[in-house]
């Protein structure tokens, strides 16, 4: 690993910001930057009383960066309050991921940067779902005709809608992964165990070992690794929350067995422990055992994710990072659907599909 990762010492040990000289600070916050997670460090920095103790150039950038993030908390707020307008006769939904970070007052929400909305409603609520979201200004991206029935026929959600006046983007999902992939994590196992949002009867969130396996079925079946590293924060920052809880470690594991997510658990607390130095209890380690890849596999494994998962600066490359990017996006889109679909599939986009202008 390069030895230049100044982002990581800093998500480890916020103290070590101290020492650090203004030429360490430009590259920290460049590092930040690009893995969306300059919110973030202001967050710990001022959860540990050391923001004051920044130097005036390096605060400016991280303060404006803190403001863009709690605006875009207020938003999210907004949000989820037209979403649940717009579904009100629905039934309740579930928000997934950064919008349920959010409303639950979770500790990923500090200084988390966001994109879309991700909601979570049975398959059979879909179109009725999607008529009540169209009624209420929100229309489809994807106007091609395969992406259409490439998205409702394959994937485990719509096509991304987006609000005509407000561009907010949602995304409705009827499954955590594609029906189309290897593994298929039972929607309604999901459903079943989600937990009431205190003060909201029409809204639930994941249960907690859930959530951490939903955010871990993300990341390590993912194609595109872009907010790789804000995704294993994520992670990191909910094994550290729900760890309080009576059973939690032993929950997740029985979980991740149930839900068919004992590889993507594997790897996740692998590599929480060795970027971010997670705590993960011995007794849990031996138990997640279950979900790990022959030897062979797991070398090669590391050698790609250490690489993927790293801040896309200069700083933190090296030759093969960009073979280890182009690696892991061929085996997500091969987690995600089997050979000749995906042989089909990448046709379509590469020689048939219309091209953005």
């Amino acid at each position: 690993m390069t030895p230049n990762l100044l982002v990581f010492r800093v998500l480890r040990n916020p103290k070590v910001t101290i020492s650090l000289s203004l030429a360490d600070w430009d590259l920290l916050l460049r590092q930040a930057r690009c893995s969306n997670l300059l919110a973030r460090i202001h967050s710990l920095l001022n959860e540990q009383g050391l923001i004051d103790r920044v130097p005036p150039k390096p605060r400016e950038h991280l303060q404006w960066t803190h403001v863009i993030a709690e605006r875009q908390i207020k938003a999210v707020h907004w949000e989820v309050t037209m979403i649940r307008k717009a579904l009100a006769k629905v039934g309740p939904i579930i928000l997934l991921k950064g919008a349920a970070y959010v409303m639950a007052k979770l500790p990923p929400a500090q200084g988390r940067l966001f994109s879309d909305i991700d909601i979570m409603v049975p398959k059979d609520n879909l179109n009725e779902v999607e008529a009540a979201l169209m009624l209420h200004g929100w229309g489809t991206t994807h106007h091609d005709t395969y992406d259409q029935r490439y998205y409702r026929r394959w994937m485990h959600e719509l096509p991304p809608m987006r609000h005509i006046k407000r561009s907010s983007v949602i995304d409705v999902h009827h499954a955590i992964l594609p029906e189309t992939a290897a593994i298929h994590p039972s929607p309604d196992k999901l459903r079943s165990s989600a937990c009431s949002l205190d003060g909201y009867d029409d809204l639930k969130i994941l249960a907690p070992a859930d959530m951490v396996l939903h955010s871990a079925a993300h990341l390590f079946n993912e194609s595109e690794l872009d907010n790789g590293l804000r995704d294993l924060v994520d992670i990191d920052s909910l094994l550290r929350h729900f760890s309080n809880l009576p059973s939690f470690w032993v929950v997740l594991v029985e979980r991740a067995k149930d839900l068919e997510l004992t590889r993507a658990l594997f790897y996740s607390l692998r590599y929480t422990t060795l970027i971010l130095h997670t705590t993960i209890p011995p007794s849990t380690m031996v138990a997640i055992e279950i979900g790990r890849p022959n030897q062979l596999t797991l070398t090669i494994m590391d050698k790609l994710f250490t690489r993927a998962l790293m801040p896309d600066h200069p700083s933190c490359s090296d030759w093969l990072t960009n073979t280890a990017k182009r690696v892991l996006y061929v085996r997500g889109n091969w987690l995600r659907m089997p050979p000749l679909l995906l042989a089909r599939h990448l046709f379509h986009k590469a020689f048939i599909s219309p091209k953005p202008e």
